[in-house]
């Protein structure tokens, strides 16, 4: 997958480039830029950092990653956080793309990163994660890499911050809507002494804990809905192919393919066979796909259809990527961020 979130030492990652927060000044500084001196060889680094020299907030430089696992240590300078008045967050944002582009020149396939800025500098985490996530976004539109967001924090922290909680709220109220549906429907149906048979809904069933319930009547067969003919059933199922049918949507919400399957945090690779016909997406790839086209929940279940599946009301990865849809925040990045966050495996991991 492009972007990846993972819970590790950042020393310890395999990758072809490591991104250290490092000292404007040339010295060691706290956090992960003494770690990584640390475990690449404290003498040999520092005095290629002594090469580099100064380095004011927002530049980047690259030097050997001696004894790390990587081919390549990036050293990006980022903003001290003062309010947020002194153009912090484009400084960040810039050390974010200065630092992919400095890989991809280098020619490199894999890039870890930790959250910048948000340790010893006081940046607003939330607001850091948010800007992480844009430029990893506006990054994978244009080149192939694998991106992977490395954080050490305790696991009670939550990575999302603010965004965890309101999550958490909109699916635990979902849980219990449900619950209080069901509950509802089984208090009625016993009180009226009938049976219901669920889920149908009718006369004489129950169709929520406010509905009142019919006896059951006879209904008039000029009242009946006609069954469909087996002719009209067949020319009801859709017949275009799904790579067909993708392509019409994409086409639809004036989007570029590269927008959808970066905003998905899919492959271009897989992305091409996929237009191609030639491999069957499953259920999280087509939630990872319905973000990416920035569909509504209506056009989502429909979408799901397509390919067989659909919204499950006891699944918490549905219900999150619902709140997701619900709320127009059309990003997989950071919906894996809060997937990660509960501990369920990411849209992109499949």
């Amino acid at each position: 997958m492009p972007f990846n979130i993972i819970r590790n030492d950042i020393t310890k990652i395999k990758a072809d480039a490591i991104v250290n927060t490092a000292n404007p000044h040339v010295a060691i500084g706290s956090g992960v830029d003494f770690a990584i001196y640390n475990a690449a060889g404290k003498d040999r680094l520092l005095a290629a950092r002594k090469e580099i020299g100064e380095m004011p907030p927002g530049t980047v430089a690259v030097t050997e990653a001696f004894d790390l696992d990587a081919k390549y240590i990036i050293h990006v300078s980022g903003p001290v956080w003062n309010n947020g008045d002194s153009g912090e967050s484009d400084c960040l944002r810039t050390c974010y793309m200065q630092a992919l582009n400095l890989a991809a020149k280098n020619n490199c396939q894999s890039i870890a990163f930790p959250l910048l800025a948000t340790g010893t500098y006081a940046f607003p985490k939330e607001l850091g994660l948010q800007i992480a996530i844009e430029s990893f976004t506006e990054f994978l539109e244009e080149h192939e890499m694998n991106i992977i967001l490395v954080v050490f924090e305790q696991d009670s922290v939550k990575i999302s911050g603010k965004i965890f909680g309101d999550v958490k709220s909109f699916v635990d109220d979902q849980y219990v809507d449900a619950t209080l549906k069901e509950e509802g429907v089984y208090h009625n149906a016993r009180m009226l002494g009938s049976v219901v048979d669920f889920p149908r809904a009718g006369r004489g069933s129950v169709l929520s804990r406010n509905t009142v319930v019919l006896e059951d009547e006879e209904i008039d067969e000029d009242d009946a809905v006609p069954a469909q003919s087996l002719d009209d059933e067949l020319k009801s199922i859709y017949t275009d192919s799904f790579e067909k049918h993708l392509q019409q949507l994409i086409n639809k919400k004036g989007l570029k393919n590269s927008e959808v399957y970066a905003t998905a945090n899919i492959s271009k690779q897989y992305f091409s066979k996929l237009m191609k016909g030639q491999i069957k997406p499953s259920k999280e790839k087509m939630l990872a796909l319905a973000v990416g086209l920035r569909l509504n929940l209506d056009e989502t279940v429909d979408f799901l259809k397509i390919a067989g599946y659909a919204l499950s009301p006891i699944s918490q990865t549905d219900k999150i990527v619902e709140y997701f849809i619900r709320n127009k925040d059309y990003n997989v990045l950071k919906i894996d961020i809060v997937l990660f966050d509960y501990g369920l495996d990411s849209l992109s991991g499949y």
